[in-house]
């Protein structure tokens, strides 16, 4: 899948997707020449080349088209001709920032093996090849290595680099991006996923402009405000139809994801940890390593971008324990009980989950310490005895015995002042001793920068993880990072702290899987505050927002599965009126919406009627029947959120044999207009049975559509006494292929 020609050019193709660079003789750079659609190889691309003569500064005395500014980069670098944002940028010891990394030589290999310390995909030698470019600093010992996987049955290339200082002065790493790509405008649009707590995952779009224009965080997590993802998009593309190029990084911490239109029009796209406040000294054989970013092509709109993204992230990055396994249905007892509950209230609950098929009962905050509250506890991971008198083995003995898997809720990298951990050290939070330190919902952050603080709360975790059954844990993070300082770092090494850090919670994942590889562990940071590839590779699934509205994550959940697979996006029916928005909402129509993730349950099962209980029973029959058709099949989105009063989506198995759809109407309108809902994924010649509604082929079904008005001729009186559905309506629809 890769080519190098004898005329220096790379050409990365799986029959997919192009990807074509050249080491430039002229100036020693490496210039992009093409990313897209596959294309056909050829003994040489030199008619791509663009170089005119244009007003500029360059790079070469006595040449006129060595300007940097107008060459396309693979890994730009800033003032050396080119005054567009760089992808890396190193402090001198002499204080200039002027480099000139040239071609070296490259090597090319099949497979990419997990790595360990920072997450990474991975594949065997049949799925990926790999290519790794050396380059060197003309000015110093710094060597700069440039990396690219392909693989094989996917239109995705990801990108890294490295650096390493192999000589003995050292020098600062002010800016380490993972990849830059310069691409030619098409009146580009950009599609980000923001929001804020509560509301996480909103797309946006609009059309980029000369300049600047970026989504990023500062805030120590991948954030619930932006998600590190962007991509561009054609004005005409569509969710069938259009071309897109996607954007994810592999990275839970501070992020930058930017465009930079030029003045002549290229849209440079770099993604990275963002540089603000970044810095990272290279010390004499030290080697410093990007979080890996994920580039995609689609010409078949937004939906071909996500679903390559959903396989990718399935096969190549998530944990593979978890990539087929069925998820179990689980029951958590947050919004039912919140910090008041004994050992006798959490049996009471395990008893009615299992009695409506539920298979895993999740005991959340308030059962360490004399945790309350949000005041206090977090720290002193022991269990609280006056909760639970016979401590957590006991309990965990007892849900077992009823038939059903055990979860517990931790939140390891914050500590609150009340505690002996707090009390014996409490220089571990991070933040200057000698200034204000901000906290937020009454806690304060570990400093995870700290190997001997990982290791201290990797032993508290072990010793309650190891004194009884422990199927799931849920991994909480409720505030975000402000005053990174670390009392261990030197002050030219305080820059390092937030990725430090980041490093510091991927060792603490490491350690846990490590001695507990069955553990499910599922990632929450107030919900979607650090919903991002990363922490998939080791927790399959993230909760995906605080906010349980049925209605509200309609939108969230839209937007997540831009980039995420359904077996990743955490989902639960909880009580009405709504916790977070007061909504009263139908139990079919909460259950409608959270079939399309891991689904659960977050409410008193044991407060719900006996016919909700029935209906509760059902709901889980149901998505246990179909949870291998929405977890590995292709989804599609129809229907946007988004200005709509309408919402629908489908996922459709690989086979064509059998498909989901979900179809939710907001608020109910009078004397409506006929609606029919097309379709996507199916195959045209298949005749498929569509619960409600008889058999259709599947070329109707995509050209017309579902008719979701009926016919009443000759059935007037009944039209009058029809069922009205009224607001927050919902449908389930199965078709299933005959005989083929």
């Amino acid at each position: 899948m890769i080519e190098f020609t004898d005329a220096g050019e790379f050409h990365l193709s799986n029959g997919l997707i192009s990807y074509i660079f050249r080491i430039d003789s002229q100036t020693q750079c490496l210039e992009q020449l093409y990313f897209g659609k596959a294309i056909k190889h050829r003994k040489d691309f030199f008619h791509l080349i663009e170089r005119e003569i244009r007003p500029s500064n360059n790079l070469t005395e006595g040449t006129q088209t060595s300007s940097l500014e107008h060459i396309k980069q693979e890994y730009p670098l800033f003032g050396t001709t080119d005054f567009r944002y760089p992808a890396v940028e190193l402090l001198y010891a002499d204080g200039d920032s002027i480099s000139a990394f040239d071609y070296q030589d490259h090597v090319i290999s099949c497979g990419k093996k997990k790595v360990t310390g920072q997450p990474a995909s991975f594949g065997d030698t049949d799925d990926v090849e790999l290519l790794q470019i050396r380059l060197k600093d003309r000015y110093s010992d710094i060597e700069l290595y440039l990396a690219y996987a392909i693989y094989k049955k996917l239109p995705v290339i990801t990108r890294w680099a490295k650096i390493k200082n192999t000589g003995q002065i050292s020098v600062q790493l002010k800016r380490f991006l993972s990849m830059s790509l310069d691409l030619p405008n098409e009146q580009f649009e950009m599609l980000t996923l923001d929001g804020a707590w509560a509301r996480e995952t909103h797309v946006s779009r609009r059309k980029i402009y000369r300049g600047v224009q970026s989504v990023s965080s500062t805030r120590g997590a991948s954030s619930h405000v932006h998600n590190p993802f962007l991509a561009l998009c054609t004005p005409e593309t569509t969710e069938k139809q259009g071309n897109v190029y996607g954007f994810s990084l592999v990275y839970s911490g501070n992020f930058l994801a930017q465009v930079e239109l030029d003045s002549y029009d290229v849209a440079r796209i770099t993604l990275g940890i963002n540089p603000f406040q970044f810095s990272w000294k290279l010390s004499q054989g030290e080697t410093f390593t990007s979080p890996e970013a994920v580039m995609t092509y689609s010409e078949d709109g937004l939906n071909g971008m996500s679903q390559s993204f959903h396989e990718f992230y399935r096969r190549h990055l998530m944990n593979t324990r978890w990539c087929e396994q069925p998820r179990p249905v689980l029951i958590n007892n947050w919004e039912a009980t919140y910090f008041d509950f004994n050992e006798d209230k959490i049996l009471e609950i395990a008893k009615e989950a299992k009695l409506v098929g539920a298979d895993l009962l999740v005991l959340d905050d308030g059962w360490f310490g004399r945790r309350n509250s949000d005041n206090g506890s977090l720290g002193d991971w022991t269990v609280d005895q006056l909760k639970l008198p016979s401590g957590l083995n006991r309990l965990s003995n007892s849900i077992h015995e009823l038939g059903l898997l055990f979860g517990l809720w931790f939140e390891p990298e914050m500590v609150s002042k009340d505690t002996l951990l707090y009390a014996h050290h409490s220089d571990w939070i991070l933040g200057h001793p000698e200034k204000n330190i901000s906290h937020g919902r009454n806690q304060y952050v570990l400093d995870f920068s700290n190997s001997i603080v990982v290791e201290t709360i990797f032993q508290q975790m072990d010793a309650i993880l190891s004194s009884c059954q422990i199927d799931y844990l849920k991994w909480d993070m409720n505030r975000y990072i402000s005053e990174a300082f670390s009392t261990i770092w030197e002050s030219d090494r305080q820059g390092e702290v937030c990725h430090r850090y980041i490093l510091g919670v991927y060792d603490l994942y490491e350690r846990l899987l490590a001695k507990y590889p069955d553990l499910l562990i599922e990632s929450c940071a107030g919900g979607g505050g650090r919903f991002d590839p990363a922490l998939l590779y080791y927790a399959p699934q993230t909760w995906a927002s605080d906010d349980t509205d049925a209605v509200e994550r309609l939108h969230i959940q839209y937007g997540a599965s831009m980039v995420y697979p359904l077996s990743s996006i955490g989902s639960h029916v909880s009580a009405v009126p709504n916790h977070q928005v007061a909504r009263l909402t139908s139990l079919k129509m909460r259950g409608d919406v959270a079939y399309f993730g891991t689904f659960g349950y977050e409410l008193d099962i044991t407060q719900c009627t006996v016919e909700e209980k029935s209906t509760i029973s059902q709901q889980i029959q149901q998505f246990k029947k179909h949870q291998k058709l929405i977890h590995s099949g292709k989804f599609y989105r129809l229907l946007s959120p988004f200005g709509s009063n309408e919402v629908a989506w489908m996922v459709v198995s690989h086979n064509q044999q059998e498909a989901l759809v979900g179809y939710y109407q907001i608020l109910a309108r009078p004397n409506p207009k006929y609606y029919r809902l097309k379709l996507a994924g199916l195959n045209e010649n298949y005749q498929y049975t569509v619960s409600g509604q008889g058999v259709h082929c599947g070329d109707e079904l995509m050209s017309i559509g579902l008719l979701f008005g009926e016919n009443y001729i000759g059935r007037e009186t009944e039209y009058w006494q029809r069922d009205m559905k009224g607001d927050f309506n919902s449908r389930l629809i199965y078709l299933k292929a005959e005989n083929q």
